[in-house]
């Protein structure tokens, strides 16, 4: 056992059992059980060649400074190049044991992010459109491609904006981003200079596929047409095609206005519903846990996950890990990536 959750011995004896399995000749006679195979040895192997790289890079490391310290000829370059070693294995292990905290049912998907503006009328507009920018910026940093699937505009900023976001561990990473984000600053919008406090909810839900079932009875649907409203060019197609899609049942609003044809964008909305539905009917069955309900708070004082005050300090606490920073304008720049950290060693039960 190696980095707290990495069995090499395992690991590799799972990934021979399934090479073996994928070298038999009746194999391919079972296609389905062939592709589920082959999924499973590339996610064994994903996970089981970088730990293997650094343990082999950690056991060099330390063959050379034994080298070292046995001949006492060690120069400051070599010193400073075996410092630069270790920080970098430091760095490569942070990430490899934070993805050991990824292990839920999607967390390796691509993730559906909806923003909502809260209590505050167009302070909470512009609230809204400032996290959408930090989830963006966040993205970049990332190497995650975000596509703007839905976005509603509002006087001073955005109403609301379904964001897709698409890369390896989307969703892990992202879904402690659900809850309520309260903001406190002295409001641009008021003349007489006062504080305000401006709320709006993220809602975090898997891209999942189709071969996981969720039951969606048509007659429960409501599937309206409108011209899309958003800002057009790189956003959002400005035509009659915009498809919004209201889940009688449960009240699940879902829209879609980026794809080129209004067939395009349902099949989209479609796919964004049973992602929410997904995560509603999760969240029905775990509700017990208050970590899961937390989308269905309501939208405003007490129920936050996180402030974000501007004044009369500068501060950013997540209320439920208890992590803070002080440069808030990196935060809004995009540097969350603490947060998601300790929220999911939180979420682990890890200190």
């Amino acid at each position: 056992m190696y980095g707290g959750g990495f069995d090499s011995a395992q690991l590799l004896a799972s990934i021979e059992k399934l090479e073996n399995e994928s070298a038999a000749v009746d194999f391919w006679d079972d296609k389905e059980r062939a592709e589920s195979v082959f999924k499973e040895l590339n996610t064994l192997r994903e996970t089981y060649t970088p730990w293997k790289n650094l343990i082999d890079e950690i056991d060099e490391t330390s063959d050379l400074i034994e080298l070292y310290e046995e001949e006492g000829s060690a120069s400051e370059e070599d010193t400073s190049e075996i410092d630069e070693i270790i920080l970098k294995i430091e760095k490569t292990y942070h990430a490899l044991r934070l993805k050991t905290l990824l292990d839920g049912k999607f967390d390796k998907n691509d993730c559906f992010l909806t923003v909502h503006s809260g209590a505050g009328g167009t302070e909470a507009c512009d609230w809204a459109q400032m996290l959408m920018r930090m989830y963006m910026r966040w993205c970049e940093r990332n190497d995650y491609k975000v596509v703007v699937v839905d976005l509603l505009e509002a006087e001073g900023g955005v109403k609301s904006v379904t964001l897709q976001v698409k890369g390896p561990y989307a969703y892990g990473y992202l879904k402690g981003e659900a809850g309520v984000h309260r903001l406190v600053r002295i409001s641009p919008f008021d003349s007489q200079n006062r504080r305000h406090t401006s709320f709006t909810s993220v809602y975090a839900s898997p891209v999942i596929d189709d071969e996981v079932e969720v039951n969606i009875d048509p007659s429960e649907l409501r599937i309206d047409t409108y011209r899309a409203g958003g800002a057009g060019g790189q956003h959002v197609n400005k035509t009659d095609s915009a498809v919004r899609i209201t889940h009688l049942k449960t009240g699940i609003v879902v829209a879609c206005q980026n794809e080129r044809s209004q067939h395009m964008n349902k099949a989209l909305a479609m796919k964004i519903l049973t992602s929410r539905l997904y995560e509603h009917y999760r969240m029905e069955q775990e509700k017990e846990h208050a970590q899961f309900a937390v989308e269905k708070k309501d939208i405003s004082w007490g129920n936050q996950i996180r402030s974000y005050v501007f004044q009369p300090y500068t501060m950013v606490k997540d209320h439920r890990t208890n992590q803070q920073a002080g440069n808030i304008q990196g935060v809004m720049d995009g540097d969350i990536t603490q947060f998601i950290e300790a929220y999911l060693k939180w979420a682990n039960g890890e200190d």
